[in-house]
């Protein structure tokens, strides 16, 4: 945190006075994110141990930019230190407004138009700046070859078959993967390979796409990132707009090479399933073997993904084992549990006055926070703003200007998000945290508010907010 905290003064020449967590960002990686900023400035600062993917992913960006494509400036580094500095893009991911803007299957007309615009930058990446991107500073391999098509496989055989306990014959189950990769590897692979392009990675500011966490790309197959953006697990895209975006991918890679579209199909296929059993075999890992069940959530997805698959597409190629396991994982009354056993985890926000009472947990749990905000300067003393509350302009204008409260809530969500961990991991379902003031109008109301958009984009929770004093003012 402190070699952060120095990086930002040093290059913007003033210090950071208020630091974030993002915890929607990391994923399952091992990386520390955090916001910093002041009131003229703002970036991401990033701590990480594995010196070789922060050198590859430093080098990537500013080649990339060199390049004139959608990455985050890097601000300032210290590799000694695994850490640097870098644009900030602000909050929405390209996955976060899907799901604000869809009801089922019905996809709202601007999120296609947010897929579209990521796809047509996405041959930028893999065409153009693969050309001449220096491909030995890949980790941890140069491409996407026969040692990593086999990493994957393993991942997928022993973190999600075995510990799921789907049945397979083990010798076969290897023919299969081994006719699996020599056909993937006969597929045009000069190209870039980005390796985790899914939407959690693709930041919209704006109309503008953004790409983040291509340290692990390396020189391969042009299918496997636009399976990986199609069948982005939770994500659930229904077949007929996957088969839009695939055309307009297309068409739009017909703009910077030649394009043989059956021949280009004929593999298509045979990636989505590898990026789909990679997938699942981080969701194994970290689900079933590291014991942390929201990871298991995107499971069901994934499964959904390969009854579609299994129902209206051959390969051409024969993997009759791999094929049998996959309807073994469809017909396994384990993973179909995961569904209704692998819950997210409710945190209730509430926002009260002390002069009223606490709020009631009615989940029985008991267990959670209780925030007393009447230290912070109070806005109800100023005639202006007696008739407004914590979520008029006014208040919250009011309120960003105090140093006191910007460090309140810091230190409230950090105490959240330690245990949040700890409630994901253990798998409770219910944490509660309220926020008390005088009135329940003022201080107390924004607090709440600004808790529920820092865990909004967060993997596995929902965030269900009330105003105690709001509601009974409106009696």
């Amino acid at each position: 945190m402190e070699i952060l905290q120095n990086l930002f003064e040093r290059h913007f020449q003033s210090p950071a006075e208020h630091a974030e967590p993002i915890q929607g960002q990391l994923g399952g990686s091992g990386r520390t994110i955090i916001r910093l900023s002041n009131d003229k400035f703002s970036a991401i600062g990033i701590r990480n141990e594995v010196r070789e993917e922060n050198v590859a992913f430093l080098e990537f960006s500013k080649h990339f930019r060199k390049r004139g494509l959608p990455v985050p400036e890097i601000y300032i580094e210290d590799l000694n230190q695994g850490a640097y500095l870098e644009e900030d893009l602000g909050n929405t991911t390209l996955f976060h407004f899907l799901s604000t803007n869809r009801s089922g299957e019905n996809i709202a007309p601007e999120v296609e138009d947010a897929y579209r615009r990521t796809i047509s930058a996405l041959p930028g990446f893999q065409v153009e700046a693969g050309r001449d991107l220096n491909f030995k500073l890949c980790y941890p391999r140069a491409s996407f070859d026969s040692q990593s098509i086999a990493w994957d496989l393993n991942y997928f055989k022993y973190y999600f078959l075995k510990l799921a306990g789907i049945p397979f014959n083990e010798q076969a189950l290897e023919d299969d993967f081994t006719v699996l990769t020599e056909f993937l590897l006969s597929a045009d692979r000069d190209y870039f390979l980005y390796r985790d392009f899914q939407s959690r990675n693709v930041m919209l500011r704006g109309n503008q796409p953004f790409f983040l966490d291509y340290q692990g790309g390396r020189k391969g197959a042009l299918h496997y990132d636009i399976a990986s953006l199609l069948y982005d697990g939770k994500a659930d895209l229904p077949p007929e707009f996957r088969q839009r975006l695939l055309n307009n991918y297309l068409e739009a890679l017909a703009g910077h090479i030649r394009i043989d579209r059956d021949m280009f199909m004929r593999h298509y296929y045979a990636y989505v399933y590898i990026r789909i059993m990679q997938a699942l075999g981080a969701y194994g890992f970290r689900g079933f073997f590291e014991r942390k069940p929201h990871f298991l959530q995107s499971v069901p997805f994934a499964l959904k993904n390969l009854r579609w698959l299994l129902h209206n597409v051959e390969l051409p190629i024969a993997t009759p084992t791999l094929v049998s396991a996959f309807e073994n994982m469809l017909a396994s009354e384990k993973l179909q549990r995961l569904g209704s056993e692998v819950e997210n985890t409710t945190v209730r926000i509430f926002s009260f006055s002390f002069h009223q009472g606490f709020p009631k947990d009615e989940t029985g749990h008991g267990g959670g926070f209780v925030f007393d905000v009447r230290s912070l300067p109070n806005p109800g003393r100023e005639e202006r703003f007696r008739k407004l509350t914590g979520k008029d302009t006014p208040v919250k204008d009011y309120l960003i200007q105090e140093e006191s409260v910007h460090q309140y809530l810091a230190n409230a969500a950090s105490l959240v998000d330690a245990s949040l961990d700890n409630y994901q991991k253990r798998g409770f379902k219910n944490l509660m945290v309220s926020f008390g003031c005088t009135g329940g109008q003022h201080r107390s109301v924004y607090l709440a508010e600004q808790l529920a958009k820092h865990l909004q984009n967060r993997t596995g929770v929902d965030v269900v907010v009330r105003h105690l004093g709001l509601e009974k003012l409106a009696l």
